[in-house]
């Protein structure tokens, strides 16, 4: 028969939200096709091929209820999910209970208009099956209502809701419908649409109805034919759907039909259409709501959008008759997209599941056993419901691409209450707990400078430069300085304390004593440095003490704000701390108005305040020379001297934990493979330069042997031609102990590690002594000594573990350890380039470490114990007897693996070997070279080479020991030593002595001059 137009609705498609205390079922779970939320009312005469009271397949039972119901505020109205894909007898339900209501009369649909709703309550409903099993239901018999135009059935659409400040929850007049899961190879069933005979008098279904997505369920709905929606149910099988036996039983006063709801726009577009402002409907379309939708009681109310929607209130309900329309085509249907499963906190009373409108699938579906219903907690008060909405929760609906919607487990449905015990007017259902991800800020955070500005401030902290050159004699005027003590004083300082003071000193005569002051203490620290630091820092200025118009003398307090100052309980020398950033304010504000600052920092703090005449218990935090200056120079001028190199931001920022590197928005690096990855080859182009420069020397060609190759070594290994003189230098002594001292393997009681340790940094060893003479500096790291250490300056607390374990018993170390120690050599190779060194000189001090040296070596050369164990302190034949057995039982022991070096060293390695391999790994990355001593290191740099064969680039051999292992080591490694004096110490000797000869050979490159410059004739 012809029908009215059907207004355009978006097509929503459902999600599951979990009640607290339920139990999902499959239907509940799985995705619905979307629904056009349509009523279609009869005309005054119910079809005539059609029996009155006939449902489709999966409709649900009614029951005869009475004809006046409550007009109560609804809750949104979640997404029908009601099949029609087979129609059951007549008067019997899905469940295959008769229905004794008597049949139904003709109906007109008459529908109220819905506040509008605000976009961030605009939210889809989600669906909830209903129970199964459930008694036979009656429908109420609405009152009769003014027939609709002749020839037409009139389309109810539901109009958009205004948000509402609380939510509100069904009543047993307005339930929700529930469309089963699609199934694999079968096509989604037409959604739910009421059927075209309907009882006089029936006001539209209340509802709240999200706002329809906007252009894409108006194109989906226009000119639809109505005819064609009727006598379609005729075309399903006649199959009644199985419900779970266990399902609970349906409440006593559910109405027949409920409305269906269409997702909310997301970008809060314009309310939908009225119903008066209707268009053709689309048969196809028309058809995707054309089954009988099935009661759900009360209590099980579905979970609903967290931001509440009132709905319009109700007249009467529906009562469905058995017609159905034929189901929409499959280019206009979606399939269902996997939804995941969310559920809310109780706190929030219900959560929101946006949908997507779908085009609508052609195929109809097969009937699907629906499963049981979970049974949701007792409903609260709807003041409960919060306003924030945890929009971030609900994931956006996808496309299915699979046969079938993902399932969740199910369990038996709790019984359900009966309806008469659910309180009227507005209810909250509670959701279950789920952890909250922190909400949005309800305002944006405070602005920052635009780029301008920023850029100006980080110029000024790129450009701050501690300046001791090129000041000028020009007045500060008595503004600017203001400005810069202003800034200063704005510094934060812990506990609010304010611990500064600035003494300003213009006076000539103060400045002239502050500058005798400081002459002193550099002599005295001049006295203190290696010879090769010595020499370089007399060619610094230290202090522009005289040159600068004004001083200013930064100091601390340690007891303003009294005792009790915050911050200050557990960290008393705060109070400097505080200052020093009052320093870094005053520097950036004098580097604004171009002042250069020069930081003066050689003198007796104590000294200095008698001078002054400052009190006794103030502090003094800097010494500072300000004036304007000629230039500021493009880099800091102790790294134009060569007195240090900065060190890159990646070597100092650290995630979560120290060690762990990482800058932000980058994963975490391993410092050892970082490492090798910057281990390059030597440079082609330096080596040739090299070799034609020793050519054209005023030399014979090859004259200087051994010295020429190792000039164009450095060459290609500083890519330039000549190379920079190494010096200074800094020997590094790795001191660690030794489990396989237990085997009696040397004379010496294992504590003179310890005490040779103490004697390295007093002074009183032998490579102290050899490197006060070639001026290299001593630098000892303690990576595993047994006992423990005093802090002492020069000692470096970098213990990994106490020692090691007896390698003929076990492994000496775990893999963990090896890898800690290696990145002990590597960060302390860094330090060391970072501190000016141009040189790296192995040194290590281990009693009974010559044995783990014969066992490493045994290892990658392949040669028997015996060839390459020595005599190490000197022992005798029975105890070196003792020591080669016990290396060949460590390797028969672990048969240790040449290709994986980090095993080897975990199997018969010492923590001074393994730090050592990190050491030379550190500075061929750097690109410095390594001068390797005695046994230890050559051991050291065979594993090294395993890692990173190109390692070896940077290596120069100091000497050859007389322990015979260390032959084999150099065999192996192709190096030639420089020295061969039958050393056997260790501690770095050996490279020490070899270091004036490498020196000599980059000097040459730079002093002896050409045949062309010296006006020598060549041969």
């Amino acid at each position: 028969m012809p029908t009215a137009p059907v207004p355009a609705q978006g097509v929503p498609q459902g999600e599951f939200v979990q009640a607290e205390g339920s139990v999902p079922d499959g239907t509940h779970l799985a995705p619905t096709p979307p629904a056009v939320p349509v009523v279609v009312a009869a005309a005054e005469a119910p079809a005539p091929d059609v029996p009155v009271g006939e449902t489709p397949a999966e409709a649900a039972p009614v029951q005869e209820t009475p004809a006046v119901v409550q007009e109560t505020p609804a809750q949104v109205a979640p997404t029908p999910d009601v099949q029609t894909d087979a129609t059951p007898e007549e008067g019997t339900p899905a469940n295959g209970t008769p229905v004794d209501g008597p049949p139904a009369a003709p109906e007109q649909a008459v529908t109220t208009p819905e506040p509008p709703m605000a976009p961030e309550q605009t939210q889809a409903a989600v669906p909830v099956e209903p129970p199964a099993d459930a008694p036979p239901q009656h429908a109420p018999e609405p009152p009769s209502a003014p027939a609709a135009e002749a020839g037409t059935e009139p389309v109810a659409v539901p109009q958009e809701a205004e948000p509402s400040a609380e939510a509100e929850v069904p009543t047993p007049a307005d339930q929700p419908v529930v469309v089963p899961a699609e199934q694999p190879g079968e096509a989604p069933a037409p959604l739910a649409v009421v059927p075209a005979e309907q009882p006089d008098d029936v006001p539209a279904q209340p509802g709240d109805v999200p706002a329809e997505q906007p252009g894409e369920a108006s194109a989906q709905l226009a000119d639809a034919p109505a005819e064609q929606s009727a006598d379609v149910s005729t075309e399903q099988p006649a199959t009644p759907a199985e419900h779970p036996a266990d399902a609970p039983a349906q409440p006593a006063d559910v109405p027949a039909e409920q409305s269906v709801t269409v997702p909310a726009p997301r970008d809060g577009g314009p309310v939908a259409q009225s119903a008066a402002q209707s268009v053709p409907a689309d048969p196809e379309v028309l058809a995707a709501g054309d089954a009988q939708p099935q009661p759900v009681p009360a209590e099980q109310a579905l979970s609903v959008a967290d931001e509440p929607v009132a709905a319009q209130p109700q007249s009467a309900p529906a009562e469905p008759t058995g017609t159905t329309p034929e189901p929409v085509p499959a280019e206009r249907r979606p399939e269902p997209a996997p939804q995941p499963e969310v559920a809310a906190p109780a706190s929030d009373a219900v959560q929101a599941v946006p949908s997507v409108p779908q085009e609508v699938p052609s195929v109809p579906q097969e009937s699907v056993p629906p499963r049981p219903v979970p049974q949701p907690e007792p409903v609260q008060p709807a003041q409960s419901i919060q306003e924030e909405s945890v929009l971030s929760v609900q994931p956006e609906p996808t496309a299915h691409a699979g046969p079938e919607a993902p399932q969740t487990p199910q369990a038996p449905a709790q019984e359900a209450a009966p309806a008469a015990d659910v309180p009227e007017g507005p209810q909250v259902i509670e959701t279950a707990e789920v952890p909250e991800p922190a909400a949005a800020p309800a305002t944006p955070p405070a602005p920052g400078y635009d780029d301008a500005e920023r850029e100006a401030v980080l110029r000024v902290m790129r450009e701050r430069r501690d300046i001791r050159n090129g000041f000028r004699s020009d007045p500060i005027p008595h503004e600017v300085l203001l400005r810069v003590l202003e800034a200063a004083h704005t510094a934060p300082s812990v506990g609010h304390s304010q611990p500064w003071d600035f003494v300003v000193i213009r006076s000539a005569e103060t400045r002239r004593a502050m500058h005798e002051l400081a002459s002193r203490q550099r002599d005295a620290y001049a006295k203190s440095l290696p010879k090769a630091r010595a020499k370089q820092f007399k060619e610094l200025k230290i202090e522009a003490i005289l040159d600068t118009p004004v001083n200013i003398v930064v100091t601390a307090d340690p007891t303003r704000g009294g005792r009790h100052t915050l911050g200050r309980h557990t960290q008393p020398q705060m109070a400097p701390y505080s200052s020093a950033l009052a320093v870094e304010n005053l520097w950036l504000a004098a580097r604004a108005e171009g002042l250069g600052v020069g930081w003066v920092s050689f003198f007796d703090e104590r000294e200095m305040v008698r001078a002054l005449g400052l009190p006794e218990h103030l502090e003094v935090v800097a010494y500072l020379c300000v004036g304007y200056v000629d230039e500021f120079p493009e880099e800091p001028e102790l790294l134009q001297a060569g007195w240090s190199k900065r060190r890159p931001l990646s070597w100092v920022v650290h995630e979560e934990t120290y060690g762990r590197r990482a800058l932000p928005g980058e994963e975490p690096h391993d410092l050892l493979q970082e490492t090798v990855s910057n281990i390059r080859p030597l440079d082609a182009k330096a080596l040739g330069e090299a070799w034609e420069r020793q050519k054209r020397m005023t030399k014979p060609a090859g004259a200087l042997g051994m010295l020429e190759i190792i000039s164009a070594q450095l060459s290609g290994l500083a890519r330039v031609c000549p190379p920079p003189i190494p010096e200074p230098a800094a020997v590094a002594i790795f001191a660690g102990d030794h489990g396989v001292h237990a085997q009696g393997v040397t004379a010496w009681p294992q504590e003179v590690t310890s005490q040779m340790v103490a004697n390295f940094l007093g002074g009183g060893a032998v490579c102290n002594a050899f490197a006060n003479q070639v001026g290299a500096e001593v630098c000892v790291i303690d990576v595993g000594v047994a006992g423990d250490l005093p802090a002492t300056p020069g000692l470096l607390p970098r213990k990994v573990r106490a020692g090691t374990a007896d390698f003929t018993t076990g492994p000496a170390l775990s893999r963990e350890d090896v890898l800690a120690a290696i990145e002990v050599g590597i960060e302390t190779a860094r330090d060391l380039v970072a501190a000016g060194n141009k040189a790296l000189l192995t040194g290590e001090m281990g009693i009974a470490n010559t044995t783990v040296s014969a066992a490493l070596i045994c290892v990658y050369t392949g040669q028997d114990p015996a060839e390459v164990t020595g005599r190490g302190t000197g022992i005798n034949d029975e105890m070196h007897a003792r020591k080669v057995d016990v290396v060949r039982r460590a390797l028969d022991l672990h048969k240790p693996e040449p290709a994986d070096p980090v095993g080897v060293l975990s199997a018969v390695g010492g923590l001074e070997h393994a730090a050592l391999v990190g050491f030379i790994l550190g500075g061929a990355s750097l690109r410095v070279p390594v001068l390797l001593d005695g046994v230890s290191a050559g051991a050291a740099a065979l594993v090294a080479r395993a890692v990173a064969p190109e390692a070896l680039a940077a290596c120069i051999a100091g000497h050859r020991s007389a322990e015979p292992g260390h032959v084999a080591a150099l065999n192996k490694l192709g190096l030639r030593p420089l020295v061969d004096l039958d050393l056997r110490l260790g501690e770095g000797t050996g490279a020490l002595l070899a270091l004036p000869v490498v020196q000599s050979a980059a000097r040459a490159m730079h002093e002896v001059a050409t045949f062309d410059s010296a006006g020598v004739t060549e041969k």
